[in-house]
Parts: C-alpha cells; sequence; structure tokens
C-alpha cells in the first residue's frame, strides 16, 4: 500500500478571495517502498487535516499574555498558561502523482472575536505561530495490474510549521482595513441602536464610544 509523508513549505495571503484566506503550499511525497519500480501510482488523495496551535511551543511578552488571559488564565497560576489549541478542519482533493506533489491547501479564516484561534492570534505583537497538523483520509492507487485500489492514510501522519505573524495580520488586514467585528447578542444590539437614535448618533461606533466617555473611560 502507498506511503506519503507531508510536509508544510510554505503559506501566503490570498489577496482575492470571497473571505480571508491563508494558503498553505503542501509537499506530499510517496515514500512507498519500491514505488518507481513497483508502479503504485497516486490517482488521487481525499484529504482531510486538522489544524492546531501548538501555543505551548511559544515564548510570550507580558502584554501578550496579559491579553491571553481569556482563553488560558492566568499564567501566575499553577497549571495555567498557553496550551494546545484547535484551530480549524480543511478538506482538500489532491489531483493524481507518482513521486512527489505540491498541492494548495486554502485555509478559510474567521475574524469573530467569539472564535478562540482568532483572539489568540489577535493578542499577538510578533514572532511566529507553531502550528500542528494532522492528516487522514483515502489515497486512491493504482496497484501492480493497473486496477484501482483504496487505502488510508495513517493516523501518524503530521506536520509542523511556524506560522509568521505578520503573514496574519497582512491578511487581516487587507480583508479588514482598521475594522474589529464584534459579535453582540440581538437583545443588546437592539439596545444600542435605540441609544444611537435617542441621541441622533451616525453609527454604533459614535454610540459606544458615548457610553465608554460617559463611565469615565479613555476613548483612543
Amino acid at each position: 500500500m502507498p506511503e506519503l509523508d507531508f510536509l508544510v513549505k510554505r503559506v501566503d495571503a490570498v489577496r482575492y478571495a470571497a473571505v480571508p484566506m491563508l494558503n498553505f503550499k503542501l509537499h506530499i511525497a510517496n515514500t512507498t517502498p519500491g514505488n518507481a519500480i513497483a508502479g503504485h501510482d497516486i490517482a488521487n488523495v481525499m484529504l482531510q487535516c486538522q489544524i492546531q496551535i501548538e501555543a505551548q511551543r511559544r515564548r510570550y511578552q507580558p502584554a501578550e499574555l496579559d491579553r491571553l488571559g481569556d482563553l488560558f488564565g492566568d499564567p501566575n497560576h499553577s497549571g495555567q498558561g498557553p496550551r494546545l489549541l484547535l484551530w480549524t478542519h480543511v478538506s482538500l482533493l489532491v489531483p493524481g502523482f507518482q513521486n512527489s506533489v505540491v498541492a494548495d491547501m486554502p485555509v478559510p479564516c474567521s475574524y469573530d472575536f467569539n472564535v478562540a484561534a482568532v483572539k489568540y492570534f489577535d493578542a499577538l505583537e510578533g514572532g511566529e505561530v507553531p502550528l500542528s497538523f494532522q492528516f487522514s483520509g483515502s489515497i486512491f492507487y493504482r496497484d501492480d495490474n493497473a486496477d484501482l485500489q483504496i487505502s488510508r492514510i495513517a493516523w501518524s501522519k503530521e506536520a509542523r510549521f511556524a506560522l509568521p505573524v505578520a503573514v496574519w495580520r497582512q491578511m487581516i488586514d487587507h480583508y479588514y482595513p482598521n475594522i474589529n467585528w464584534l459579535q453582540l447578542e440581538r437583545g443588546v444590539f437592539d439596545r444600542l441602536s435605540d441609544y444611537r437614535r435617542q441621541r441622533g448618533l451616525a453609527s454604533c461606533e459614535q454610540a459606544l464610544e458615548s457610553l465608554l466617555a460617559a463611565t469615565g473611560e479613555h476613548v483612543r
């Protein structure tokens, strides 16, 4: 049966897409012993990938740890601090190849601050994010008689990659320049809208600035 190895080579921000997106270049190698002699041409691969943030493998500035308190708790307390964090799941169909192929793996990126991974990325000032890619799926291949066969990707197949925080920020700034998304429960939004209309304010942003000013909070 075919044996595949995976390596994430680089990542780029996709500039023209319906949603913010990063594209990872994934190198897939057919490491089946004797594949050049015995055949084992890969017809295609139905690939699934779980991407996790290995937050515990990175060093943090004090200000970053403070902003990450909502996710990981107080780092001064025993047993708390950055830990493994699920980012997303991705599926793709890899076209046929024999020895190796480089496939595009597009990853849509949310900017919803209710999503833990978004909070994590936004809290970082720079450096890199350690990622772990866990692969699974089905391999369709030709055997020695050119008959189509199927096998599963071993659950042990994984790869690591360091995602530059600058690439994430470049993507977000391209799609949402100088904007953060805030999700509100409908009742809260209705109350905010009523407040805005009653005071003749032009936007919900001005309403929030007014409310912050009323509490004595400094508005930048």
